[in-house]
């Protein structure tokens, strides 16, 4: 394990604004999104809407590194280029989402466990070889009627930790993403009591399989009311309480903290991440790793016309990625988007 090289990437995926793109879609959640647009999810179609994503201008001005799946690290543009070689160019860091998805939890009513360690350590070294250099690995926690329970928030803590210890051990900068899922008619109260039980837990995995914080990534849900809950907290009482409970259990020799939109609209996860940035300083930083929350707009256009929309849609990323470079520096304001 190369201790500097890990804390090294895992700083620069923080960088001060900038955040991270999730492209890291599976086959199943890109063909819904494509159906929505009415678009067929063929390969070359999957490879198209993601070369115009990664072929944006300047991006890296404002995005530190992409989150991609297995087939789009293998894919490369038009003209023949390897993506990984385009990211590198506009000096973005490649990234890969490297679980297997999550699964009912055996014995355990509505609630999930995340697979794929099986095999790790072999597609971590092929992942490395083809440019990788840091992984995601996504656990599901769900709130609900006796849910989340124990044994569920500690078997998944227990996943993500020794995912990143294999990935430590390849000198892959871990991601790890214990996400508190946003559906429901939850309280904010509720969601922090979670999220702050959640955290702890996997901290404590952390420790045990002593993976190094520094050269580690959390990707944290915000502490938000429930889709579904009659009173939805403001932008301010959802940053006061995400900060407060980040503090309240995030060790602060993490190398960083980035956030997923979870079901939040595109300006929505804007705001609450500016809020969060404005409110003090932070043993770490807060900044993005959106993935519906950046591609959206981009998606919509493009999706009118593949062939002539390319430029009008990679317009509408590079808008949403500077919004929320600002967000990630506490200088976003709500006028900025007519911009």
């Amino acid at each position: 394990m190369n201790e500097m090289e890990l804390v090294s990437v895992a700083e620069a995926m923080v960088a001060e604004g900038k955040g991270i793109l999730a492209i890291d879609e599976s086959a199943g959640t890109i063909a819904k999104r494509f159906k929505a647009i009415n678009i067929e999810s063929t390969e070359e179609n999957r490879r198209a809407y993601r070369e115009m994503l990664l072929t944006t201008a300047h991006l890296g001005k404002h995005i530190s590194g992409a989150i991609l799946y297995d087939e789009t690290i293998r894919q490369s543009t038009r003209n023949g280029v390897s993506f990984v070689q385009v990211m590198q160019d506009a000096g973005i860091i490649p990234g890969i989402k490297v679980d297997m998805g999550a699964h009912p939890f055996a014995g355990h009513p509505g609630e999930k466990i995340t697979e794929g360690l099986d095999g790790l350590r072999q597609r971590l070294e092929e992942y490395r070889a083809l440019g990788a250099r840091f992984a995601k690995w996504r656990a599901v926690i769900t709130i609900g009627e006796n849910i989340p329970t124990t044994s569920c928030v500690d078997a998944n803590a227990h996943a993500l930790a020794r995912y990143a210890a294999l990935c430590q051990e390849a000198d892959i900068v871990p991601i790890v993403e214990p996400e508190v899922l946003m559906d429901g008619a939850h309280s904010l109260d509720e969601s922090f009591e979670v999220t702050e039980a959640t955290l702890r837990a996997l901290f404590n995995q952390l420790y045990e399989q002593n993976v190094l914080l520094e050269g580690t990534i959390l990707k944290a849900s915000m502490v938000i009311s429930g889709s579904e809950a009659t009173h939805r907290a403001s932008v301010q009482e959802v940053a006061e309480a995400t900060v407060q409970c980040l503090l309240n259990s995030v060790p602060a020799a993490l190398g960083g903290v980035v956030f997923l939109s979870g079901g939040q609209t595109d300006e929505e996860a804007t705001a609450h991440l500016n809020a969060m940035n404005l409110l003090a300083d932070f043993p770490w930083a807060l900044t993005f790793s959106y993935g519906r929350a950046l591609q959206a707009p981009s998606l919509k256009v493009w999706g009118e016309n593949p062939a002539a929309n390319v430029a009008a849609a990679q317009k509408k990323l590079a808008h949403r990625a500077r919004m929320n470079g600002l967000a990630a520096m506490g200088q976003y304001e709500e006028s900025f988007e007519a911009a």
